[in-house]
């Protein structure tokens, strides 16, 4: 499980972004060329010595707060090619917060996390007001019998909480009350990275590891020292949106040195 590689060293977690899917509004019509990239992307991950890749539809713009059944579908598709072509772990995130979908497809497609976005806490953002899934994430593992680790942000990025009680209070009832296995802390938008000393606040309070989900790079990590490591993407691709190995192994080199 990814806990038990945070307690030995920091977490390295790359995201896959993947190409329109179908369903979407700008989908090109290829499905098999958008899992050859998918399948590539997690190889590069891999060979540049990531821990974990999480499969994401990011390019699936403007988002449902919950995707089509084709989306779904698609996505399982995917994520199996890929668990059969690494060895590393694979995690799911269904945008805009798909949680118990995201379940439902690492269970039957052999992934062991996933990435819930309003999880403990209600959001409001472009695809309106979205509730948390907590509570449906663990009926889900009850329903489909696998245990899967939930990767859970707190005041997610492109989005406003509708629940903001004190920092101390929110992490703990992410924890205790909703059960999460990690926590995410981003920026405001993607690439944004999030104010070191809030990271380093919300560690504190945490009894679970916390990672960094947006903005890092070899620059600025050593900002980020008190984290249990990292979720990058932009950083890591290439021009054509590919996870490129040398970025992989450069930020690896980068996190085993903090």
């Amino acid at each position: 499980m990814l806990r038990e590689i945070a307690e030995k060293k920091r977490l390295l977690i790359c995201v896959i972004h993947l190409p329109p899917l179908p369903g979407s509004a700008r989908y090109g019509g290829d499905f098999e060329s958008v899992i050859d990239f998918a399948v590539k992307c997690a190889k590069n991950a891999e060979k540049g010595g990531a821990d974990g890749v999480i499969v994401e539809n990011f390019n699936d713009n403007p988002f449902l707060k919950k995707p089509d059944l084709i989306t779904i579908i698609a996505m399982s598709v995917i994520v199996r090619e890929i668990v059969k072509n690494v060895s590393i772990h694979v995690g799911v995130n269904i945008l805009r917060n798909a949680c118990r979908e995201a379940v439902y497809v690492a269970s039957l497609c052999g992934a062991s996390f996933i990435r819930c976005n309003a999880y403990c806490q209600p959001i409001t953002c472009p695809e309106g007001i979205v509730e948390p899934e907590a509570a449906h994430v663990w009926r889900a593992m009850k329903e489909s019998g696998k245990r899967v680790e939930v990767l859970a942000d707190i005041n997610v990025k492109h989005a406003s909480p509708l629940y903001y009680p004190h920092i101390e209070d929110l992490v703990r009832d992410c924890v205790e009350r909703c059960l999460a296995d990690f926590l995410i802390i981003t920026g405001s938008r993607t690439g944004q990275p999030p104010d070191p000393g809030e990271v380093c606040n919300i560690c504190k309070i945490a009894d679970v590891p916390v990672l960094v989900g947006s903005g890092v790079n070899p620059s600025n990590i050593g900002l980020y020292k008190c984290a249990r490591g990292i979720i990058v993407g932009t950083y890591v691709k290439d021009e054509r949106g590919m996870i490129d190995t040398g970025r992989v192994e450069r930020i690896r080199r980068e996190l085993d040195m903090l």
